[in-house]
């Protein structure tokens, strides 16, 4: 985990979702779309772990691209620097998606992620 003031959130955060924990080791990758930040909303979904990812991904705008390239990898353990609003809802299992538009927060199960 980064530090444990976030852990407790991210335990906050899958009560309030009556979900389980599901903790990101800080030297996991997430695949985060840097080139689309600075707009909104701010979409996250999480696939099963596999090798050195935790299974996020994490990109800015409606539209999520299929290109190969879209996504770069960086350590969770950096994220809090590049966006402080997302790291709370990395503890949510494989399967889900979050949403955050300004004040808006959704975060929903998605069981078409456990089969891709």
């Amino acid at each position: 985990m980064f530090s444990r003031e976030i852990e407790l959130e991210q335990r906050r955060v899958c009560e309030l979702y009556k979900t389980k924990f599901v903790p990101c080791e800080k030297e996991s990758k997430v695949g985060i779309a840097l080139a689309t930040f600075g707009a909104t909303p701010i979409n996250g979904l999480r696939h099963a772990q596999a090798k050195s990812t935790n299974g996020w991904y994490v990109w800015v705008g409606k539209e999520l691209s299929s290109h190969a390239d879209f996504f770069d990898p960086l350590h969770v353990e950096h994220l809090t620097d590049k966006c402080p609003e997302i790291p709370k809802f990395l503890g949510l299992p494989p399967g889900y998606r979050f949403l955050l538009a300004g004040n808006y927060v959704d975060v929903w199960f998605d069981k078409t992620l456990l089969s891709a």
